[in-house]
């Protein structure tokens, strides 16, 4: 089953996001209270928690959630595999991809460090259908025919 495991937000934009309790997804908007949310294609942010452990399994420390300046960590699903309009189901939300990856801008402070940092190939933007509340642990669906093709290939 593929979840949230963390949600992030910054006031304030280039800035590590942190972790907070709740998050409440605005139609059209973002994650309320996020200094990138807001209209356009790159709404909201998300970043596979695997993501995350291959940058950790090169010896990178200190990897918190959040530090790649993602909305949302997930957990069970490979974010950046799947196309883009899919949809997902987070809790009661419904997030359309706009995009994958993202050109890095004079390279972040991960990359100054290692070399490498997986936001630009693994790094997946949204735009908000239905809002709502959210929650750690929600469960994220996969909508439409990725997600029939994505329990297909789990059996």
């Amino acid at each position: 089953m593929a979840r949230v495991v963390s949600i992030n937000s910054s006031k304030n934009k280039d800035e590590i996001k942190l972790p907070v309790e709740k998050g409440l997804l605005l139609r059209d908007g973002g994650l309320a209270g996020d200094a990138h949310a807001g209209d356009g294609h790159r709404q909201l942010s998300l970043l596979a928690k695997e993501s995350i452990d291959e940058m950790r399994a090169v010896g990178i420390e200190n990897l918190n959630y959040g530090i790649f300046a993602e909305n949302i960590t997930t957990q069970g699903i490979i974010l950046h595999t799947l196309p883009v309009g899919t949809r997902l189901r987070i809790g009661r939300c419904i997030v359309e991809i706009t995009q994958i990856g993202k050109q890095c801008h004079s390279g972040c402070e991960i990359f100054k460090k290692v070399g490498k940092c997986v936001m630009p190939t693994q790094g997946v933007f949204a735009r908000v259908i239905e809002g709502g509340e959210f929650l750690l642990n929600d469960e994220i669906e996969v909508m439409g025919d990725e997600g029939k093709a994505l329990l297909d290939f789990r059996k």
